[in-house]
């Protein structure tokens, strides 16, 4: 750098690295803080490869150190030979279960992969079902998986997950102490000639829990197939004054590749349906939103590369996500899935996927001085 100035050094570890714990490849994480101070970290492990679909687990690290070393690799949930994956976890405050980690997840059969699914030609036991298990010892232990399909998943709703990366709680308002968990699902073809396929049949929803997880039902649905703004992976942020704001990896026509919305009904309704948001530039990708507790900024995580998925960016907004600018860029290296987590008064922790040649290659922990995001 000029005049000799150093590099600023960051903390970083690798909770995951493919090839490495029994498992072809780590995808998908999603990262909490607990009520102990314990950092758990979320991964699908990936048997055989790393596709979407197979003989996948979920699996957990947990950290004492604030993400600096990492303990034993656990697993989460097993679906037998077939897929537990979409991680999105959640740490309660307060009520009954003070401290409980909740995490919501989606089964299917090995064999079904996204576009049978969304074809219409995998039978219901086999496609995309809803489960959720709870710790109430810090993340050691994790209950039996109960299944939630039927509250959380409508008949005609062909592919579905959940996330990814972390729900949330409710803090603020008459809603306060609601789980929402943002998912996303695709719709059976209406226009003659399609096959369900295609990304004018995506669609989002919330799932809503006011008894702490013990029953859920659907919040918000936009599934309209216009073909302009179709909802895909969805992650949201309470605000200060209690509006939910929710941001969205989009495909279809619209002004770049997220989208946005809001709710003040604690999720079970839109103030109006999903609109572009086109100030934030990156590739087709999931990305993370994180009311970090200062009063008004808004953090969002993920790739900045227009057209690749590479360039691991967190982006700030002061006027709850209606603009956005970068404020930390961790490298040019691949990079792809995220999620984001207050670790402490000065400390923001991003979880992502990133690699020297491949963004899939190693799920990475990064400290972040939060003075750097304000």
């Amino acid at each position: 750098m000029a005049n000799g100035a150093a590099v600023r050094p960051y903390e970083m570890s690798v909770p995951y690295r493919a090839g490495t714990g029994g498992y072809a490849s780590y995808r998908i994480p999603a990262v909490v803080l607990t009520r102990a101070g314990t950092l758990l970290a979320f991964a699908e492990g990936r048997v055989g490869s790393s596709a979407d679909h197979g003989d996948i687990d979920l699996v957990v690290r947990g950290s004492a150190d604030g993400g600096r070393t990492w303990g034993a690799l656990r697993t989460v949930t097993r679906n037998g030979g077939g897929t537990a994956g979409n991680p999105a976890p959640v740490v309660l405050t307060g009520g009954a279960h003070d401290g409980r980690i909740v995490l919501v997840q989606v089964h299917s059969a090995a064999s079904a992969t996204e576009d049978r699914i969304r074809r219409g030609v995998v039978c219901a036991a086999d496609g995309r079902r809803v489960w959720v298990v709870h710790s109430d010892d810090d993340g050691a232990t994790w209950s039996a998986p109960r299944e939630i399909t039927q509250q959380t998943k409508r008949p005609g709703w062909r592919w579905y997950a959940t996330t990814p990366g972390h729900a949330l709680q409710l803090r603020h308002g008459p809603h306060a102490g609601r789980i929402v968990v943002p998912a996303n699902h695709s719709t059976p073809p209406t226009v003659p000639g399609d096959d369900g396929t295609e990304g004018r049949y995506n669609g989002g929803h919330a799932l809503l829990s006011d008894d702490e997880g013990a029953s859920w039902r659907i919040g918000y649905v936009d599934d309209n197939p216009d073909g302009y703004v179709n909802v895909n992976e969805t992650t949201a942020a309470e605000l200060p004054d209690g509006t939910l704001y929710f941001n969205t990896r989009t495909e279809a026509n619209a002004p770049g590749t997220r989208a946005d919305a809001r709710s003040v009904d604690g999720g079970a309704t839109l103030t109006a349906p999903f609109r572009p948001q086109a100030g934030l530039v990156t590739p087709v990708v999931e990305g993370c939103v994180l009311h970090p507790g200062t009063p008004d900024v808004l953090l969002y995580s993920g790739p900045a590369a227009p057209g690749h998925r590479a360039l691991m960016t967190v982006r700030a907004s002061r006027d709850g996500g209606v603009t956005w600018r970068p404020v930390h860029t961790v490298d040019g290296l691949p990079a792809a899935y995220s999620d984001l987590v207050r670790l402490d008064a000065h400390t923001v922790g991003l979880l992502y996927e990133t690699g020297d040649f491949s963004a899939y290659s190693t799920i990475t922990f990064r400290r972040i001085p939060m003075e750097e995001l304000v």
